[in-house]
């Protein structure tokens, strides 16, 4: 079964990797080896298209290193896996704004100056690639990593104008939660159009699936980044 699998990068980042050990991801390894091929051994992974967006160093907690251990991940992922993964950039717009301070009731005459920091152009790159490829015959299965609500319109066009000639999958990008702690549920309005769902990723499950620590290449050296 032809598989094609959409990374929400900004959803993947906050919902399992910030603050943890795990930046340095393998994408295959989790999400093909891991979760993709254990839900259908019939799976058959033709490309990972890798959501994200240039980091901007200037509002970044580790400055210029962020911005290279950025790269150096994203020249990790290229090395390794050529032809099965791609790297699709939006990017990041950062603008004064004059938002609402935070008192209750609102009050509209209230506001304060802030840096509005967004991520631009994810959703509908997301939208747009797994729309053309499931209208042009590319896949059978398509999967989404991704908890974003606004990406159901995308996943409804879908299923009604290809139907059953695809199947889908979600998988939420979250960590399951230790014992004795409550889960998070699932993206409802994604999971109404998926045929199946794995609403978690367990901690042994990223840990094992980190890229090597040093990469050679026909240049330099790829290096994980000390802080990661």
């Amino acid at each position: 079964m032809k598989t094609i699998c959409y990374v929400d990068g900004y959803n993947l980042f906050y919902g399992c990797l910030k603050h943890s050990d795990d930046k340095w991801l393998d994408l295959y390894k989790l999400l093909f080896e891991h979760i993709i091929h254990q839900q259908n051994p019939e799976s058959e992974l033709a490309e990972i298209k890798f959501f994200t967006a240039d980091i901007k160093a200037k509002v970044a907690s580790h400055g210029d290193a962020a911005q290279q251990a950025q790269q150096a991940y994203h020249r990790a992922l290229k090395q390794l896996y050529p032809t099965k993964i791609s790297i699709i950039n939006g990017y990041y717009s950062l603008e004064k704004a004059r938002l609402l301070a935070y008192k209750q009731p609102p009050d509209k005459s209230d506001r304060v100056e802030v840096w509005k920091l967004e991520e631009k152009q994810t959703d509908v790159n997301i939208a747009l690639e797994a729309y053309r490829d499931a209208i042009k015959g590319n896949v059978e299965q398509l999967v989404f990593v991704s908890n974003d609500t606004d990406l159901a319109p995308a996943l409804k066009a879908i299923r009604e104008d290809v139907q059953d000639k695809v199947q889908m999958g979600i998988i939420i990008p979250i960590r399951k939660p230790r014992e004795g702690k409550s889960h998070r549920p699932g993206n409802q309005q994604l999971n109404n159009y998926a045929d199946w769902e794995r609403n978690y990723i367990t901690d042994e499950e990223l840990a094992s699936s980190h890229l090597p620590d040093k990469i050679p290449t026909n240049k330099k050296t790829i290096i994980k980044p000390e802080y990661w």
